[in-house]
């Protein structure tokens, strides 16, 4: 009787190995480790989708063991937390209504599947205390691209990889401009917190960098997508952050600015008057980019009004476009699988439904970053860029531009989630248990 109440006792006994692994796991050099794989996929976002895909996925497995499942589950309850899984998931469910062939349909949740890091980084972030430094490393990082773009511009041969333009060394100047705009925008509240406090080299240094990065997108290379959404962050630091009285200065200062970059730029003024010749072009054949996504927005519209609920499911945009180029030439024959607008691409695969999940998702990313400080003003800029620029683009499920949302509301929501729940942390950098 004994034998086998002991063999029960083994039984139910739970390995050793398991209580090392949450006691490692639970250690400060694990939780320092974890923050630097983090730290290095934000350091690589600018240069390598490679090296990004590899520390996120190190980042990923290396968290697992420490998260707080019970936690977790309740963290899911939370709309920031919930709508990005909930987007994903349609976008599996879509599966089931898609016409295109199973490679198309598997190939359309891709774009979308790294929403599913944010649940993982929102409650990693409310434990860590280093999401500052993947901020940081972001910006040393563009501010080195920066740097090697006005190089490049002068000596292209320096370039680290075969690109369209000039002054781009890697990848392409949309995702150039993507990151540049919001590294000035980010610097903007640090600029002002040192003016403010007369610490004048911290304020020069600042200023200088986004002097830098502006310079470079309205001198060197931008996207006119860039057009589009600083003003918009621009009018949203003013709202946020400066007096009236400030705002007014900012404003005549901007305005003329403005009229000093249009007659010293001759980039900037050919990228407008581009666009002129680009609405009146009828093929593919010269610069088209304008007529193209009228032409694009156009037949999507018809595409969701045939399927207005539901969509016509995962994967369904090139194929869509292929039935309507039967006959067809020119522009109306192209046939492509982006939109270049976010809403419309979730519109054709998933109708209303994907939209209303779409823009609740962004509206609880956006009530997320409700405070006036530094991280709060880096996660709202990196939402409302995604958004704006998400009308000219399919930026949430572009691969540069989508990781750079992923990331930032990640980190910066976590942060924030952090700031209303203190009771949470330890000097450590790793949360205490809920008791």
């Amino acid at each position: 009787m004994s034998t086998e109440s002991g063999a029960v006792g083994l039984a139910i006994e739970p390995p050793r190995w398991r209580g090392r692994v949450r006691a490692w796991s639970g250690s400060a050099a694990y939780a320092r480790t974890t923050d630097i794989l983090i730290v290095l996929a934000a350091a690589a976002l600018p240069w390598s989708t490679s090296l990004l895909a590899v520390f996120m996925l190190l980042w990923l497995v290396a968290v697992i063991p420490t998260i707080d499942w019970e936690q977790f589950i309740l963290d899911l309850a939370q709309p920031a937390f919930a709508l990005p899984v909930a987007l994903v998931a349609l976008a599996v469910i879509g599966l089931a209504w898609s016409e295109t062939s199973w490679a198309e349909r598997l190939q359309g949740i891709k774009p979308l599947s790294k929403l599913l890091l944010l649940p993982f980084l929102l409650g990693y972030f409310q434990r860590s205390q280093r999401g500052l430094l993947v901020f940081l490393a972001f910006l040393v990082s563009c501010a080195l691209l920066m740097m090697l773009s006005w190089i490049v511009l002068a000596l292209p041969q320096l370039k680290l990889a075969h690109t369209a333009s000039d002054g781009v060394p890697v990848k392409n100047y949309l995702d150039q401009s993507q990151e540049f705009a919001l590294c000035a925008f980010a610097l903007a509240l640090p600029a002002l917190t040192a003016l403010r406090a007369r610490q004048w080299r911290i304020a020069a240094g600042a200023i200088a960098l986004m002097l830098l990065f502006a310079g470079n997108m309205l001198y060197v290379v931008s996207a006119r997508t860039a057009l589009v959404y600083m003003p918009v962050l621009l009018i949203l630091f003013a709202s946020l952050h400066l007096s009236r009285r400030a705002t007014r200065l900012l404003f005549a200062a901007v305005a003329v600015t403005s009229l000093l970059v249009w007659t010293t730029s001759p980039y900037l003024r050919q990228r407008i008057a581009d666009v002129s010749i680009e609405y009146r072009a009828q093929d593919t054949s010269g610069i088209a980019s304008t007529a193209q996504r009228l032409t694009y927005w156009r037949k999507s519209v018809k595409f969701i009004a045939a399927a207005p609920w539901l969509g016509h499911g995962t994967g369904s945009i090139r194929q869509m476009f292929t039935q309507d180029a039967i006959g067809q030439t020119g522009l109306q024959a192209e046939v492509i699988n982006n939109p270049h607008n976010q809403t419309l691409n979730v519109g054709v695969q998933w109708g209303l439904l994907g939209i209303l999940l779409l823009y609740a998702m962004w509206t609880s990313h956006v009530r997320l970053f409700a405070g006036r400080d530094l991280v709060t003003w880096i996660g709202l800029a990196v939402v409302v860029q995604n958004i704006t620029s998400s009308l000219l683009n399919s930026h949430l499920a572009d691969f540069h531009e989508g990781w750079m949302y992923v990331i930032g509301v990640g980190v910066a929501g976590g942060m924030a989630l952090r700031a209303r729940r203190p009771e949470k942390i330890v000097v450590d950098g790793t949360a205490a248990r809920p008791k």
